[in-house]
């Protein structure tokens, strides 16, 4: 069911129109109309004894649609998927108890990739809290330290507050997840409502947008006289929707730019410029620019072990660093920088546009020449090349370089699970549009692929989503296949299938002397079967010459969804490769190099 905007428009208009005209509602309802006025459109969840109440509200309802999710983490994971391709604020609700429990992997994932959400929990009536109560937990102590901040709601009055101050902590500053504790008599008890708040102070959060001017001025005297520049983004920049920002800045100055996993499609990638993703298996090109560069201009992105291992290694080359963040606790959290700048990414880059369109210095040509030879000679020795003439057995990398081919020019998202399979889409997929790319960066959960999926197709019904995932990671939430069938998202699940936990395998092979502990699969159900009995196509392809017309079958199969089993080399390693700890810079290039 697609709502339209009138549609939500009006319940948000019906509920500020009560104006002083007070209404006696049970706190359920409040909630649901809270949820209408800030325009909600879908809700994934769970039903369970202590949010009955807020169920029975729901059903009265028709603004909403509410999916019902097989388990709840898939709840949150979904909500997640829909927050990170649309910007929206993803929402989910669970029950008590074991309902956030099982929420906790979901609410940490979201937490640690900075993606707005609002969850919604039950609680055992607020007599009953602390006493062991039948599906009672402690959820406020338990979110804690995985939430930007939660509530544990005591008096119905103060539920339409609540959900204001939620949204708007969710959805701005940083972002990320808000969860909402409420105990089952607090939705049933009644009280006068006089309409949704129409605008929240908050004391004690008032996150900067604008940027410092005098740092900015700072920060463009440095870029423009920089002789080896690098522009390094992360998914700040989409999270602040500043991807078109972003491209004017690098097309203005010339200047080579990078992308962490987490900022894939901030920047095409098939434009010349960009070298790539950097980090633990970036481009060669990508990570000796980056440990090369005389002045970098960080944007979005947090120096993470991901991409910096060894911050002494890197601070062995000096460079001025600017780092441009909302979150001024990143800043000089792992690597110190020299110009710091507080502020939103895309007000920031604005700002910076227009001086360098009104300074009168230009970038220095012939040393930016002289660095683009250097990267074209690192980009020469093509770190991302494979046996691609092995017509025995299919290349995990094959599969990724071959979907991409054909959906290139479509309007299509990818969801990956975490391991190998997930660092082959972000090396060989290569996206040239922002929030396309959707995958656990920060946490690394596995299972997300399917719900992020479903998120999405829910939310773009037009669009092709895939999922690029292995065997063993799509097991833990291969349930939502049922959810996919209910509410009709036809997604296509593409199974890089090699018998192990490859990138624990990877791992193993290399710092554990082949000692390969309980990494390989050894019991896996029939895919194909599965699919079907789930109701949907399955296919299983085990010749390298089958991986395209598999893909071309699936994709003509527009109102299925599809479980693409591909038998992939259980042989294939993740190259480049940067140890734990080691250099940026001193990267495994093959299995020669072990």
């Amino acid at each position: 069911m697609e709502i339209s905007k009138v549609e939500i428009a009006s319940a948000a208009a019906a509920s500020s129109e009560m104006g002083n005209q007070s209404q006696e509602l049970m706190g359920a309802e409040v909630l649901i109309k809270s949820l209408q006025a800030e325009g909600v459109k879908y809700i994934w969840g769970y039903p369970g004894g202590a949010v009955l109440y807020i169920y029975d509200a729901l059903y009265k309802q028709d603004t909403m649609q509410h999916v019902l999710v097989r388990h709840e983490q898939a709840a949150v994971h979904a909500a997640d998927g829909y927050a990170r391709a649309t910007g929206e604020v993803g929402v989910a609700l669970v029950t008590s108890g074991p309902g956030l429990t099982n929420a906790v992997t979901g609410i940490a994932t979201a937490y640690m990739d900075s993606i707005p959400m609002v969850i919604i929990s039950g609680q055992v009536p607020t007599a009953a809290i602390g006493l062991d109560a039948f599906q009672e937990c402690d959820t406020v102590g338990i979110t804690r330290p995985i939430v930007k901040h939660n509530f544990l709601v005591k008096d119905p009055k103060d539920l339409a507050m609540t959900i204001k101050k939620a949204f708007h902590i969710a959805r701005t500053g940083r972002p990320g997840p808000v969860v909402v504790d409420v105990p089952k008599d607090v939705s049933f008890k009644k009280v006068t409502y006089v309409g949704h708040p129409d605008k929240v102070e908050m004391r004690s959060y008032n996150p900067v947008r604008k940027g410092h001017g005098g740092q900015i001025r700072k920060a463009l005297q440095l870029l423009l006289t920089a002789k080896r520049p690098y522009i390094y983004t992360g998914g700040g920049v989409l999270l602040s929707n500043a991807s078109n920002e972003l491209r004017t800045l690098v097309d203005l100055l010339g200047y080579p730019v990078t992308n962490t996993l987490m900022g894939l499609g901030a920047y095409p990638a098939s434009d010349r410029k960009f070298l790539g993703m950097l980090g633990m298996h970036g481009t060669i090109e990508a990570n000796n620019a980056m440990q090369s560069c005389d002045v970098l201009l960080a944007v979005g992105a947090r120096f993470d072990d991901r991409v910096i291992g060894n911050p002494k290694h890197f601070a062995q080359n000096e460079r001025k660093i600017i780092h441009i963040d909302i979150d001024p606790s990143s800043i000089s959290k792992r690597v110190k920088v020299d110009i710091p700048i507080v502020g939103d990414v895309k007000d920031v880059l604005t700002e910076l546009i227009t001086m360098i369109k009104e300074s009168s210095t230009k970038p220095d040509a012939g040393a930016l020449s002289d660095w683009w030879k250097t990267i074209e000679n690192w980009r020469n020795k093509d770190c991302l090349k494979y046996d691609r003439g092995n017509g025995d057995v299919i290349k995990p990398q094959f599969v990724v370089e071959t979907l991409w081919n054909m959906t290139k020019d479509a309007d299509c998202y990818i969801t990956s699970d975490v391991g190998q399979h997930q660092m082959w889409a972000a090396q060989y997929y290569r996206f040239d549009e922002p929030r396309r790319w959707i995958n656990s960066g920060g946490l690394g959960t596995m299972g997300v692929g399917i719900p992020y999926a479903m998120g999405i197709k829910l939310a773009k019904p037009q669009a092709e989503v895939f999922t690029i995932t292995g065997e063993g990671s799509v097991q833990m939430c291969i349930q939502e296949l049922s959810t996919c069938l209910q509410y009709n998202t036809p997604i296509k699940i593409c199974s890089l299938n090699n018998r192990y936990l490859g990138m624990v395998r990877q791992w193993q092979e290399i710092e554990y002397s082949g000692r390969y502990s309980h990494s390989y699969m050894d019991a896996l159900p029939n895919f194909v079967k599965l699919a079907e009995a789930y109701g949907h196509v399955g296919m299983l392809i085990e010749r390298p010459q089958d991986v395209e017309p598999a893909l071309r079958e699936a994709r003509k199969l527009k109102d299925r969804t599809v479980f693409m089993d591909f038998r992939t080399d259980p042989t294939e390693n993740v190259f480049p490769m940067v140890k734990a700890g080691a250099g940026i810079t001193e990267m495994l290039l093959g299995s020669e190099d072990l």
